[in-house]
């Protein structure tokens, strides 16, 4: 169809994250008569989630801003199988301690985006999963899934086609994922699964769950996969996951992040990951040349006011101006301690830039002395075997370390 007539939908379609839908026509008309309840779900394998989960959330986030209910369903009962897609083995197998412990620290990013007081849920599919009786299931909900279609699913067909082990128990996660649709639906009137493109398969799995059991009118939305336009994945870094605790990854890096967001790439993250009116995203993305840069602080900044606080976004943005522009020693760069005992006796340079995680190993920071790719005090590092001691700190009592132009590390002895 050419337009909505939800708000929903219409600032869906219009920003950017649509990328199919089960019946757009009639999903629509369910929008525009009243609230509806659409969920999607979160594997609680992490202590946080990351940066590729927040199109997921954004999506949550526009449902209730539009007048709808979400739920973010946490996957505390399928997490103890683990998701196949995408994946070449069985993931870790995690405690019901590990598990209940992710899901309480990932509801703390979940509260900077959905208002629990106002119609927002969170579930655990555990409340379910963890009671159904195994036969009891086979009888109810077995007859609806066949063996021939279950084995032309992608992430069935990956581990076959690539000879990988394929573990019955991971075969089940399919009927899980499906049999949360009927749950919610049952529980809350919940007619809406949403999720990322890879798992229209699954969503349309409990689409037809619903309806053959119960006969339930059931919609599915996902949203296109996204990559930046280098090719890589979101969430991801040369230097791991782009966390959205701020103990795993602070405001600073989270803003850097964003910040160097390729010029291709800022217009659509702008729309993405930005609650900014469309004709002001247009305004900045018809800046050229150096101009780029404006645009793409404003993108930091926004999206790290979503998740961390207006306060700590600008915060952020002063601290890289501090030390980008005017060269000055930003004292809430990241800081990694190290014992006083050990610049009394020396430590090894590449050794604190592993530690700093601005490199992997020491080996990768010798190759990167070699390029002139690490600094000192701002100085560049050409020995290999350089040793810091109390000599290098600054007269803050820090060392900082740096990668490139744009990574820095301070180190604090204690």
């Amino acid at each position: 169809m050419t337009a909505f007539r939800s708000d929903f939908l219409r600032v869906l379609d219009e920003r950017g994250y649509i990328h199919q839908c089960s019946d757009a026509e009639r999903l629509d008309a369910k929008a525009c008569e009243g609230p509806i309840t659409a969920y999607i779900g979160f594997d609680a394998t992490a202590s946080s989630l990351h940066a590729g989960h927040l199109l997921s959330i954004m999506m949550l986030r526009t449902l209730q801003r539009t007048g709808h209910n979400p739920i973010a369903l946490m996957g505390g009962g399928t997490t103890k199988i683990g998701d196949p897609s995408g994946k070449d083995e069985a993931r870790k197998m995690l405690t019901d301690a590990q598990i209940d412990a992710n899901i309480g620290s990932i509801r703390k990013v979940f509260e900077r985006f959905l208002d629990f007081s106002a119609g927002a849920k969170m579930e655990n599919n555990a409340a379910w999963l963890d009671e159904l009786k195994y036969i009891p299931l086979l009888r109810e909900v077995g007859p609806h899934f066949t063996i021939n279609r279950m084995l032309t699913f992608d992430s069935v067909k990956l581990r076959l086609d690539r000879e990988q082990p394929l573990t019955f128990l991971e075969f089940n996660y399919m009927i899980l994922q499906a049999y949360d649709f009927v749950e919610l639906n049952t529980r809350h009137g919940c007619i809406l699964q949403m999720g990322g493109s890879d798992q229209w398969g699954n969503i349309v799995n409990g689409m037809e769950l619903g309806r053959r059991m119960h006969g339930a009118d059931l919609f599915a939305l996902t949203t296109p996969l996204l990559t930046t336009s280098s090719g890589a994945k979101m969430g991801k870094t040369a230097g791991g996951a782009v966390w959205l605790d701020a103990e795993l990854l602070s405001p600073y890096e989270y803003w850097q992040y964003w910040r160097n967001s390729g010029d291709a790439d800022v217009v659509r993250f702008l729309k993405l990951f930005t609650e900014l009116p469309l004709d002001e995203i247009a305004r900045l993305g018809a800046l050229a040349g150096q101009e780029i840069n404006v645009a793409k602080e404003i993108l930091a900044t926004e999206a790290t006011a979503l998740l961390h606080g207006r306060a700590a976004a600008e915060e952020a943005k002063a601290t890289a101006r501090s030390t980008f522009e005017d060269g000055a020693l930003a004292m809430n760069l990241p800081t990694i301690e190290v014992a006083a005992d050990q610049l009394k006796t020396g430590l090894a340079a590449n050794a604190a830039f592993v530690s700093a995680s601005l490199v992997a190993s020491t080996s990768e920071a010798r190759r990167q002395i070699k390029g002139g790719g690490l600094k000192v005090n701002d100085t560049t590092v050409t020995d290999e075997k350089l040793i810091l001691t109390e000599a290098d700190l600054t007269a803050e009592g820090v060392i900082k370390l740096s990668l490139g132009k744009k990574k820095h590390v301070l180190l604090r002895p204690v």
